[in-house]
């Protein structure tokens, strides 16, 4: 009985978010995906398998480029839930992170001169770390200090494996950081107590409150003043300054053409049509020329947009002739590349070299 009421729980959970033009909107790093694929790898669990009908494939969680909507992770999130049946899994992906886990944002926080400013930094940036949740930083008492995490739609089903996954990787960090011996003073969540409530304090070895009123894990302030060994002046400039970079590189897109350019990227070389990218996304054509149209994007814009692009890299490059670079992005004729990208730019693709040279 249990198992139903969660089903119709998580049905009609999703139902409520799909309403949300944000639900699907394609802007978060896949971190979250890569950790969870990893842990179950290294149990020797199958996982592929979570990834049906997310319009996703694990293999392509090693793109860089890559971006997933909140729709998609929570898709195989909830998957691997149903799949392990395991009740803390949040807990199990979150203690296995490490500032290597975080990318530039871990150097950046690593090579902070102190504890406060390395968690001031993460909070600040935290979106580029692939977080679902948003974070902020908070003063709860003349001597306490507070990460607390806001949940970016009412999404309850999801919401514990949310906080445990954040708040497990913070401590796991923060003991990376300021030393083994690291403790919060509490930990305070707004859901009811699990029925796995010994693993959160076995891990986090802190006074545990559920039923709160927020979610956020409370320090000593004292260590906001703790200086970390690994402080660089100059390379936590670099990498906080990349870091606000990759805020800013594009806004959000909507999903679908997220979809269709990472598609386009890959099979550049075939020329492939509408119909063929709907079909790869198992789609019907008129299907996917109304979604994109619903976000106001036509196909061939984005189809040249994404040509042009991988055209001024590789003539940046500067290894390939302009045939050959014609040919990697679908021209057999010389001549009609030229043709095209000078549309597409306003420039022949040798002036476009000289002007990157």
């Amino acid at each position: 009985m249990s198992a139903v009421i969660s089903h119709v729980t998580d049905d009609t959970a999703s139902a409520q978010l799909s309403a949300d033009a944000r639900f699907t909107v394609a802007e978060t790093p896949p971190n979250i995906l890569v950790h969870l694929t990893q842990l179950a790898l290294s149990r020797g669990q199958r996982c592929d398998g979570w990834f049906a009908g997310s319009g996703l494939q694990r293999e392509q969680l090693n793109d860089p480029t890559l971006r997933i909507s909140y729709r998609q992770a929570r898709s195989v999130i909830r998957r691997a839930q149903q799949a392990t049946g395991e009740a803390g899994l949040g807990l199990a992906v979150g203690r296995t992170e490490t500032l290597g886990s975080f990318g530039l944002l871990g150097l950046a926080m690593m090579t902070s001169a102190t504890f406060g400013d390395a968690m001031k930094v993460g909070i600040a940036h935290h979106r580029v770390s692939g977080s679902l949740v948003d974070v902020s930083f908070e003063v709860v008492a003349p001597r306490e200090v507070a990460l607390a995490v806001w949940p970016r739609f009412n999404d309850a089903p999801l919401l514990p494996f949310l906080c445990e996954e954040l708040f497990a990787s913070s401590l796991a960090i923060a003991r990376e950081l300021a030393g083994s011996n690291f403790r919060p003073q509490r930990l305070e969540l707004t859901y009811a107590r699990p029925e796995h409530a010994q693993d959160y304090a076995d891990f986090f070895q802190c006074e545990l409150v559920f039923g709160a009123r927020h979610n956020r894990v409370v320090i000593d302030a004292q260590w906001l003043e703790h200086p970390l060994p690994t402080h660089n002046p100059l390379t936590a400039q670099q990498a906080l300054a990349l870091c606000t970079q990759q805020h800013d590189i594009e806004g959000p897109q909507q999903e679908i053409v997220a979809s269709v350019e990472r598609l386009l990227r890959s099979h550049l070389r075939h020329q492939p049509r509408l119909p063929d990218v709907a079909r790869m996304l198992n789609m019907s054509e008129r299907s996917l020329r109304r979604r994109l149209a619903e976000g106001g994007r036509v196909f061939r814009e984005i189809h040249d947009r994404v040509r042009a692009e991988r055209a001024l890299e590789l003539l940046h490059g500067g290894t390939l002739s302009v045939a050959e670079i014609g040919l990697e992005i679908g021209f057999s004729d010389p001549r009609e590349f030229r043709r095209a990208f000078k549309r597409w730019t306003g420039m022949p693709p040798r002036s476009a070299r000289q002007h990157a040279a």
